[in-house]
């Protein structure tokens, strides 16, 4: 296993190199002035803009920078904005917030989504399999901030059961309700995947033989058919969390947090590339163990699958 592990840290610095370098050329492709603002309504004067450029290297070619950039990330510098603001501090404040939401949405959509699938696949052709099909399809058919402001008007304002706005004091019950907007439509797919791979694997021959030499149908469901259909979900879910993270920007917007969402979507609106590499390049990172984790977990689930 401790071999599996080296390799798959190897083949994550051409990712990591790949996906960061393209992040950073498109960033800084992004037409516009990014000293637009920093000096009022006003233009700023021609020698704070050739200070500025000099500064922050933007007279220097392109892989230049990027050199630069990796370089600093090798020493923890992801490095300073074009508001002076040190990005690993700012996504230190950040990161805490939008993992805990992402982290709860991650709960939501296995709890309900593995249930709901597990109910919907057993009763296959009944009423709850049509209400979890028809639901879940509504779902994923409705834009992510339209359940938002839904709920959010609903369960916030109509009936204020939960905070209609998260501010700055995000805790757990506060964040409730934007992890259930953020992760709604991963409920429903995780779900649709459970009940799916549930009514293949009930269909399957080992299972027939199972029952057939007197195995108990709980111990059928739970150890066997249940165990083998949760792989395809465990992949979808340990992928969604990183998508999750990205993904928050919608759902923080609309609900007020002070998190990662919120940062990214300044610095793609101010045109700060610091910022945006910065976040984005911890996103990557990210992803890139959460896979690695997921892909450990295969053998506690199939014992068949070997990372010797």
């Amino acid at each position: 296993m401790y071999k599996y592990i080296l390799r798959r840290l190897i083949q994550m610095i051409p990712v990591l190199l790949g996906a960061t370098f393209i992040i950073f050329a498109m960033v800084y492709a992004l037409p516009g002035d990014p000293t637009i603002g920093l000096c009022g309504e006003r233009p700023c004067p021609a020698a704070f803009v050739a200070e500025f450029r000099d500064k922050h290297g933007l007279n220097d070619p392109l892989h230049v920078r990027y050199l630069t950039y990796m370089g600093n990330l090798l020493q923890g510098d992801l490095g300073t904005n074009f508001r002076d603001i040190k990005v690993v501090d700012e996504l230190a404040q950040r990161y805490p917030v939008t993992t805990k939401l992402a982290a709860m949405a991650i709960i939501f959509e296995t709890v309900i989504g593995i249930i709901a699938g597990v109910l919907a696949g057993i009763r296959k052709g009944k009423f709850i399999d049509n209400l979890v099909l028809v639901s879940t399809l509504f779902v994923i058919s409705v834009p992510v901030f339209v359940i938002g402001v839904s709920l959010q008007y609903t369960f916030g304002l109509k009936w204020p059961i939960f905070p209609a706005t998260v501010g700055s004091d995000a805790t757990v019950y506060r964040l409730i309700l934007p992890a259930f907007v953020l992760g709604s439509a991963s409920i429903a797919y995780a779900a649709r995947l459970t009940r799916t791979n549930l009514v293949e694997n009930l269909r399957a021959d080992y299972l027939r033989t199972a029952v057939a030499k007197g195995m108990s149908r709980p111990r059928m469901l739970g150890v066997h058919a249940l165990r083998n259909s949760l792989i395809p979900v465990v992949t979808f879910i340990g992928a969604d969390f990183g998508g999750l993270l990205g993904g928050a920007i919608v759902t923080e917007r609309i609900f007020n947090i002070q998190g990662v969402g919120g940062f990214l979507f300044t610095g793609i609106r101010n045109r700060d590339p610091v910022s945006v590499v910065g976040t984005v390049t911890i996103l990557v990172l990210v992803f890139l163990v959460v896979n690695l984790l997921v892909d450990l977990l295969y053998g506690v689930l199939d014992p068949r699958i070997s990372h010797d």
